[in-house]
């Protein structure tokens, strides 16, 4: 299980504050701590119930987790193309994606079955949720999106915190992880063919994850 958080009062490269969103040092490791809490709340509920799934069937339906913050300038950056306040609680109100969790699981039955099994439990409330698996995006992009809210309890209040969960195969990930390098990481301008060529890609990776999908069906009616 792989974690990408930051150690708490250590203020990495790339993240330095910014005067426009945090008037001090504390009031953005307070952000930073309420969104890391939140990640570790959802996480540990998912390694409860990936536990419970082995247990009960004899395998794990959940890969591996990533999580991550939102740095500072991305917050900053975001609000003000929203065209909202710049400030501490716009931020909480209007950004579901500070803090992120994505769930790699095996096969597509499992994806659901993690969903399922989240949204049974009485102190997640479901704030958004996008099905880019039914309904892929523009590029070929697919992973079931669910934006979540959970209550953190600190020493003098509760919180409600929303935390954005992707959940998606192998396949879908090996995909949407290449093309986030082939794409984004470049600065040169992607030909219309080089575009078309990525999303038969994704459609080949698609009709694989779907086939090993039923394959394993098959490999479980087997006596």
């Amino acid at each position: 299980m792989e974690n990408r958080l930051y150690e708490p009062g250590i203020i990495p490269d790339g993240m330095a504050l910014s005067d426009e969103l945090f008037s001090n040092l504390r009031e953005f490791l307070e952000l930073q701590h309420l969104y890391k809490a939140a990640i570790k709340e959802i996480e540990t509920k998912l390694q409860i119930l990936n536990e419970e799934f082995n247990v009960r069937f004899a395998r794990n339906p959940i890969h591996h987790i990533e999580s991550r913050l939102k740095s500072s300038p991305s917050i900053l950056n975001k609000l003000k193309k929203k065209g909202v306040e710049i400030s501490i609680e716009s931020a909480k109100k209007n950004l579901n994606d500070i803090a992120g969790i994505r769930v790699v699981c095996c096969y597509i039955d499992d994806v659901y079955s993690v969903a399922d099994m989240l949204l049974r439990q009485s102190d997640i409330h479901l704030v958004k949720k996008q099905d880019y698996i039914k309904y892929p995006n523009y590029n070929g992009y697919r992973s079931l999106h669910l934006d979540l809210s959970i209550p953190v309890f600190l020493s003098e209040r509760t919180e409600q915190v929303t935390v954005e969960v992707q959940i998606r195969t192998v396949a879908m990930d090996f995909w949407a992880s290449l093309e986030h390098d082939l794409r984004y990481k470049s600065d040169k301008q992607i030909p219309q063919e080089i575009c078309e060529a990525m999303l038969e890609s994704a459609a080949a990776i698609a009709d694989i994850d779907i086939r090993m999908q039923e394959i394993y069906r098959l490999i479980q009616k087997l006596e």
